[in-house]
């Protein structure tokens, strides 16, 4: 995605879909956030008007995943303790599912839940190996299937689609929807994301969330941005252990992933015996392993 693509190309990409506007909250924090020296009062003020974003907010900071000393009670506290950047990019993420309108999609509970896990998988993770943004991780596990209920807005049968894309049969998950839509979830989640004015790092790994065959086993990457690919790595390990392949693709195997995992894990620092470690610490959490398509 960092070709420049003509506005005529991006017309053809997204033709019958339309992109959620950017909330006015995020629009507010952002210009606050460009600010020479940012009111951090004023930043607590705004998020404190939506109160269920602020319960939401207050409930991620509060997790395990920051293993703060301390309760916060507090989104004044939340800016102060985790910073402005930090509490704008969980407001990104947290903001996509209430720009959803339509009613089918925002019933897809299962479709949102997995969202969710994944994110806060994604912190976990992003701490266990040592990223410096787990924030970061965090909204590109929200965000990264944003394309996916716009899709199905413009095809009812768009999860249909879905689900045989991860059958294995295609070289990637997205090309059983090029076939079918012209387009595919990651090429639409990459222009949601840019439009909200979400990191540029974060829009292009959400573009190539789905090419990371290429992007871990092909020499012809082996230059590739490692902010990015520890990006990546940190959602194809999230999404595996999350079990999107049976949530989303309604399979018993992830076959995505048995394509990257070598090479994946060996660009982390992580051994197999390590990934079985951290997918344990997972499942005491309540997500993943045997049961978890029931959830």
């Amino acid at each position: 995605m960092n070709k420049q693509i003509s506005s005529d190309q991006i017309k053809n990409v997204l033709a019958g879909i339309t992109i959620p506007p950017q909330p006015q909250i995020l629009v507010d924090l952002q210009m606050e956030q460009a600010m020479p020296n940012p009111d951090i009062r004023q930043v607590a003020d705004l998020i404190a008007q939506d109160v269920g974003l602020s319960g939401s907010i207050l409930k991620i900071v509060n997790s395990k995943f920051y293993d703060l000393t301390n309760q916060i009670t507090s989104i004044k506290q939340a800016v102060e303790i985790l910073g402005l950047e930090c509490i704008v990019n969980i407001t990104n993420g947290l903001s996509i599912k209430g720009e959803m309108t339509d009613e089918k999609v925002v019933s897809m509970s299962r479709f949102w839940d997995s969202a969710m896990d994944v994110a806060m998988v994604a912190a976990k993770i992003a701490k266990h190996i040592g990223f410096q943004a787990p924030d970061i991780a965090h909204t590109l596990g929200l965000f990264h299937n944003s394309g996916i209920p716009l899709l199905m807005q413009l095809d009812p049968s768009y999860l249909n689609i879905v689900e045989n894309s991860y059958t294995g049969i295609s070289e990637r998950i997205i090309d059983c929807e090029n076939s079918h839509m012209n387009t595919n979830h990651a090429v639409v989640g990459y222009y949601v994301a840019k439009s909200w004015k979400l990191p540029t790092e974060l829009c292009e790994v959400i573009a190539e969330h789905h090419n990371a065959e290429k992007i871990f086993n092909s020499p012809h990457f082996q230059n590739y941005d490692s902010y990015k690919k520890t990006l990546l790595a940190i959602l194809k390990m999230s999404e595996h252990l999350c079990c999107t392949y049976r949530v989303l693709g309604g399979q018993s195997e992830d076959f995505e992933w048995q394509k990257i995992s070598v090479g994946l894990l060996e660009y982390v620092g992580l051994s197999p015996v390590d990934f079985v470690g951290l997918s344990d610490e997972i499942i005491e959490m309540g997500i993943g392993g045997e049961n978890y398509y029931a959830h």
